[in-house]
């Protein structure tokens, strides 16, 4: 099972510079390169961690759908600043798919209520944290963190507020690095879909 997640996950990563590429950055900023020669292993770190951490229980195939998605998405927002809908939109019927053939199969439709809580009381912070003034976060993010909070949900409110909150711990830590070594300034746009990503990645694997 680990061998095969790790395989799914390289494929996402082969695959992520050629939809990158497909995706005209955002107004203002040029495309960003990113070392593809590297992805297919981060993909495979990813979706291979996530197979040895849950093991073989009825909703791996949703956190393996998701998180191959989440390594494309996370090169494009990385080179292009944008989290495009079609593949946020993939994650989630995908995901939302995969749980409910879990929970039907499982018999827990209580799970699945609750990754659907998840699901929305992310949206609805996130929604909220947009709309802060001077906020930097933009409304793809908004629909990710969504996304994300459907597999989140499934595994528990532990495993929710955790993934809620480790994305800003990360992306916090990023930016105070790259502004210690000048690579950025105070007011320069960071993407924010790859910390999204990593903090529910963490929280999954945690769990």
């Amino acid at each position: 099972m680990v061998a095969a997640a790790a395989a799914l996950g390289a494929l996402a990563g082969l695959a992520a510079p050629g939809v990158a590429r497909a995706v005209p950055p955002a107004p203002g900023r040029g495309a960003v390169s990113v070392g593809h020669g590297k992805l297919p292993v981060v993909g495979a770190v990813v979706c291979g961690g996530l197979a040895a951490a849950r093991g073989p229980e009825p909703a791996l195939p949703a956190f393996l759908l998701v998180a191959s998605v989440g390594v494309v998405l996370a090169v494009v927002d990385l080179t292009s600043l944008r989290l495009p809908d079609p593949l946020v939109g993939a994650a989630a019927l995908g995901g939302g798919t995969a749980l409910t053939v879990a929970a039907v199969a499982a018999g827990t439709p209580g799970r699945l209520a609750l990754a659907l809580v998840g699901a929305a009381l992310s949206f609805l912070l996130y929604v909220v944290l947009a709309l802060l003034p001077r906020s930097r976060l933009g409304f793809g993010d908004v629909k990710l963190a969504a996304v994300l909070g459907l597999p989140l949900g499934w595994l528990g409110w532990p495993t929710l507020w955790l993934g809620l909150l480790l994305p800003h711990l990360l992306n916090g830590v990023l930016a105070l690095a790259l502004l210690a070594a000048g690579r950025v300034r105070r007011d320069t746009a960071l993407p924010f879909g790859p910390a999204l990503l990593a903090g529910a990645w963490l929280a999954a694997v945690l769990a």
